[in-house]
């Protein structure tokens, strides 16, 4: 027996704001809408898709009256696909996301970022054409 790892779910206040940052940050859609909270993804969630093979994760942001009060224990690494990673950086800080400094020291080859309500992520390495040294 196993499982699935099927959702990834963010505590927020804003889940609409939350939401829509990272679908602009991986292109994904609003799947489902309800009251406090929002499910977004790349593709159509099913059971029997799950139960053959391991599948993409969802996002969900289900809004809380707290805040984030320390470093998250779990962060996203994304790799931009099509462009460098100094221009993602970029574009990310653009829709929302700004530098934070959780103790990564200078000599790193990635950068880390927070989304809209402080959730820590890094942007490793482009994944672009001609950009990855392997």
């Amino acid at each position: 027996m196993t499982s699935r790892f099927t959702e990834l779910s963010f505590d927020c206040h804003d889940p609409e704001r939350l939401a829509a940052f990272w679908c602009e940050v991986f292109g994904f859609t609003v799947l489902d809408r309800e009251e406090d909270s929002i499910e977004i993804g790349s593709w159509e969630p099913n059971v029997e898709d799950h139960r053959a093979r391991q599948m993409p994760v969802t996002l969900v942001f289900v809004k809380v009256p707290e805040g984030k009060t320390v470093k998250n224990r779990l962060h996203l690494d994304v790799s931009p696909i099509d462009t460098s990673t100094k221009e993602e950086v970029d574009r990310l800080v653009a829709l929302g996301a700004r530098k934070v400094d959780v103790g990564q020291g200078p000599d790193r080859t990635w950068e880390v970022l927070a989304d809209p309500e402080g959730n820590e992520f890094c942007v490793l390495r482009s994944l672009a054409p001609g950009e990855f040294e392997g």
